[in-house]
């Protein structure tokens, strides 16, 4: 089933289904409200789903739609530079995530994966998956390390980025210049950093000390 507000985009869509052998066209609709009406009686299997749509967008509509037919198969249909909706899409329960400049092959490939229980993406959208995968882990990481970092430590460093010695710093907090180095040097190995001038924008950037 197709739904999607542009009628020239649905007719080249339903084309292309019908050039696909073992496919079957059951049913259209122009936005999420006319689809909630039609998918109960329609019974799709896989349903090609638009985001911005009047009425109802896709994003409540499959929320919506998984209530009626938990086991449906929704992928979402997006425009180029639409990629802010891909995560409101997932948690509603979309298995998919295609450009609206698809091809048949890719059509047919996306057909074939979600029949068998699989998920696909396009790849203009897998390459956007990966880059929020790794950027959730990234700011994890960072979080994590921000969490170990200890009081005497963060201390040590607001004198490191006013420009204090080990020396000085030691005298400061009335302990060796050795042990001032040893926490330097934990706090290196938490973040990875080379050396103290990266530690040094590290902990500004992070706003870890006062400017």
């Amino acid at each position: 089933m197709i739904v999607d507000d542009h009628y020239i985009f649905r007719n080249g869509l339903i084309d292309l289904l019908e050039e696909i052998e073992g496919v079957d066209f059951v049913g259209e609709a122009s936005n999420g409200k006319e689809f909630l009406e039609k998918v109960g009686d329609i019974k799709p299997d896989i349903v090609f789903m638009d985001i911005k749509m009047p009425e109802m967008n896709g994003i409540e509509a499959t929320q919506k739609a998984m209530e009626i037919m938990p086991g449906l198969k929704v992928v979402a249909l997006s425009m180029f530079g639409e990629s802010d909706y891909l995560d409101e899409m997932l948690h509603s329960g979309a298995v998919g995530y295609m450009l609206k400049n698809i091809e048949k092959d890719d059509l047919e490939k996306a057909i074939k994966n979600i029949a068998d229980g699989k998920g696909y993406f396009s790849d203009e959208m897998l390459i956007l998956v990966t880059r929020k995968v790794f950027g959730r882990k990234e700011e994890e990481q960072v979080k994590t390390t921000i969490e170990s970092f200890t009081k005497r430590e963060l201390e040590i460093m607001d004198l490191v980025c006013k420009g204090f010695s080990n020396n000085e710093i030691a005298e400061q907090l009335s302990i060796s210049p050795r042990t001032v180095g040893g926490h330097r040097n934990n706090m290196l190995s938490k973040t990875g950093m080379k050396n103290t001038a990266a530690l040094v924008s590290f902990v500004i950037k992070h706003k870890l000390v006062e400017q």
